[in-house]
């Protein structure tokens, strides 16, 4: 698998990102009330196979030394072959690379093979924050980087 950076224009990553709120929609019975929206500002990484995008994550700013990381997902008949774990891997170097000191993300309760994917990789469970406050089906994740020398 390649992984390589694209923009959020991207098709591949729009496609992508559509089917992500699609299954979270399915997944969650339509209780969370997540926006289709993606943040302009979200730096896209694209797990590529055969020449097609077939997962994608992307990193956005927080604060000075925050990262979060958004939009998490693998299509289904790539799942199972450790493609999100190599995705969060080049996403944790891309905000280590960025000088952050910490990546957060938010999931949802609903979600326990993402839940599992990032307690094995080191993530610890933290406080909702943000825009996911008040969200009875959010679960929120940080873990702290190493910082640049």
């Amino acid at each position: 698998m390649l992984i390589e950076a694209r923009p959020a224009t991207d098709p591949e990553i729009a496609a992508l990102v559509t089917a992500q709120q699609r299954e979270l929609r399915e997944a969650d019975g339509g209780r969370d009330g997540r926006g289709m929206l993606t943040p302009a500002d979200v730096r896209f990484l694209a797990g590529v196979v055969n020449g097609r995008a077939v997962a994608c994550g992307g990193l956005r700013t927080l604060d000075e030394e925050t990262g979060e990381l958004k939009r998490m997902y693998v299509r289904p008949a790539y799942r199972g072959r450790g493609i999100a774990r190599q995705l969060l891997a080049a996403l944790e170097e891309l905000a280590y690379q960025a000088g952050y000191s910490r990546i957060c993300l938010e999931t949802g309760t609903y979600l326990p093979a993402a839940i599992g994917l990032y307690t094995s990789c080191g993530y610890e469970p933290i406080p909702v924050y943000g825009e996911h406050v008040g969200n009875p089906y959010s679960a929120c994740f940080a873990k702290r980087l190493p910082v640049l020398a």
